[in-house]
C-alpha cells in the first residue's frame, strides 16, 4: 500500500511540473495541426497597378495621299462622250470586272477612275473607226467602307470615297446616342426611370480596331473636350465601337472554354464569372489572371493568383460592370506588353461580334482569340 501512495504521488508531481512547465514556455509547443497550417501556401497578395498607353502615331494625323482605286462593290457612270445613249451605270463585279454592252469583262479592280477610262478606251477601240473618248466617274462607294457601330444614332456601314477623319465618322452616325437616364437593379429587379436624358456612349471604353489592332484614341478628349490631336484620319475598314455606359456585363476571355461576356450582378466574382465562361482550359497559366478595369486608355490591371483562389487559400474578388477578365496560357514577360494583348483581345472580340449583328439579326458569333502572347 505504501508503494502504491509512492508512485501516485511521484506521478502526481510529475504531472504539475509539466503543467507548470507549459504555463511559463507560453505554449509554445503547438499542435500538429497547427504546425502543418503554417506550412500552407500563403495567399498572394492582389497586384494592382495603373498602365498609361503608348502614344498615337502622329502619321495617323495626316491623310492619306493614295488616290481612290476601284473594288468590288463600287458603281461607276460611263459614257461615250457625244453620244448620250451610251450613258450607263456599272458594277465592279465580285470578280473586280465591269461588264460594258457586249464587250467580255474588264478588270478594273485596283484602278483609279482615271486609269479604268483609259483601259476601257483602249478596248473599244477596235469597235470604233476612232479611238473613242470615253468619260468614267465613281457613281457610288461600294469598295470602301468604314464600320460605325455601337451606341450610335444612327450605327451601320459608311461608304469611303475619301479622306475622312474619325470627328467625321462619327457625324455621319449621328454622333453618340443618347438615352433616358435610368438606373439599373443588378438583381432581377426593375429598371427605374428618371428625367431628363444622357449619352448612353460609355467614350472611355470606346475603341478603333484598324487591321486587327487596337489604336490608343482617347474618345472622351476628342468628343468631350475637342482635342484635334485624337482626330486620326480613318483607313477602309476601320471599325469604330462605343460601347454602352449602361451595360452590365464582364467580359471573359483568354484560355477559357466559352469567351464571352456574362452578366454582371452584386454578388459577381472573379471565380464565379470564370465558371460562367465554362472554366478554364487545361494548359492555362492560373498564377498571372487579370483583372482590367477603367477606360482603355489609362485602365488598372489586376493580377490573381486564380489557383489560390480555387484552393480556398486566397480571397476572391468582386468584379465591377465592365471588367475584362482575361486568362492567359503562358506567363506575362512585361505588363505593358500583357495589356496590350488583353486590350487588342477584347477590342477584336467586340469588334467582330458588333459586325456580325451589323450583317444579320443572329445575337452574334462566338469567337476565341488565341490567348497566347
Amino acid at each position: 500500500m505504501d508503494n502504491f501512495m509512492n508512485t501516485f504521488k511521484k506521478t502526481l508531481a510529475y504531472t504539475v511540473v509539466g503543467i507548470a512547465f507549459l504555463s511559463l514556455a507560453g505554449c509554445n509547443i503547438v499542435p500538429r495541426w497547427a504546425q502543418e497550417s503554417e506550412t500552407t501556401e500563403v495567399p498572394r497578395p492582389v497586384s494592382s497597378e495603373r498602365i498609361t498607353r503608348t502614344a498615337l502615331n502622329p502619321d495617323y494625323l495626316q491623310p492619306s495621299m493614295a488616290a481612290f482605286t476601284l473594288g468590288p462593290g463600287d458603281w461607276i457612270e460611263v459614257e461615250v462622250l457625244g453620244e448620250e445613249a451610251t450613258r450607263t451605270v456599272l458594277p465592279v463585279g465580285p470578280d473586280g470586272k465591269i461588264y460594258y454592252h457586249v464587250m467580255p469583262g474588264i478588270s478594273v479592280w485596283g484602278l483609279t477612275p482615271m486609269e479604268a477610262r483609259s483601259k476601257l478606251e483602249e478596248s473599244l477601240t477596235g469597235f470604233y473607226r476612232n479611238a473613242p473618248n470615253m468619260s468614267v466617274s465613281l457613281h457610288r462607294v461600294g469598295s470602301k467602307q468604314v464600320w460605325l457601330l455601337g451606341r450610335f444614332v444612327e450605327p451601320g456601314i459608311y461608304p469611303m470615297a475619301g479622306p475622312m477623319t474619325l470627328l467625321e465618322g462619327i457625324s455621319k452616325a449621328g454622333g453618340p446616342a443618347s438615352t433616358p437616364v435610368y438606373a439599373l437593379l443588378n438583381d432581377g429587379g426593375s429598371a427605374t426611370f428618371g428625367g431628363g436624358t444622357d449619352e448612353s456612349a460609355d467614350l472611355e471604353r470606346a475603341f478603333l480596331v484598324r487591321q486587327g489592332e487596337l489604336l490608343p484614341i482617347d474618345f472622351k478628349r476628342l468628343v468631350r473636350e475637342g482635342d484635334m490631336s485624337q482626330n486620326v484620319y480613318l483607313e477602309p475598314d476601320d471599325l469604330i465601337y462605343l460601347p454602352s455606359a449602361l451595360s452590365q456585363e464582364v467580359h471573359v476571355l483568354g484560355a477559357v472554354n466559352r469567351p464571352r461576356a456574362v452578366p454582371h450582378t452584386r454578388r459577381s466574382t472573379l471565380a464565379t464569372a470564370i465558371a460562367a465562361a465554362g472554366g478554364t482550359e487545361i494548359e492555362a497559366h492560373l498564377s498571372q489572371v487579370a483583372v482590367v478595369r477603367g477606360g482603355l486608355n489609362d485602365p488598372e490591371i489586376i493580377l490573381m493568383d486564380y489557383r489560390s483562389i480555387v484552393r480556398g487559400t486566397a480571397t476572391d474578388i468582386l468584379l465591377e460592370p465592365g471588367d475584362i477578365v482575361y486568362v492567359p496560357l503562358t506567363p506575362y514577360r512585361t505588363l505593358t506588353r500583357y495589356m496590350d494583348l488583353i486590350l487588342t483581345t477584347f477590342a477584336r472580340t467586340v469588334g467582330v461580334n458588333a459586325g456580325a449583328r451589323a450583317l444579320s439579326r443572329d445575337e452574334g458569333i462566338g469567337i476565341s482569340i488565341p490567348a497566347g502572347q
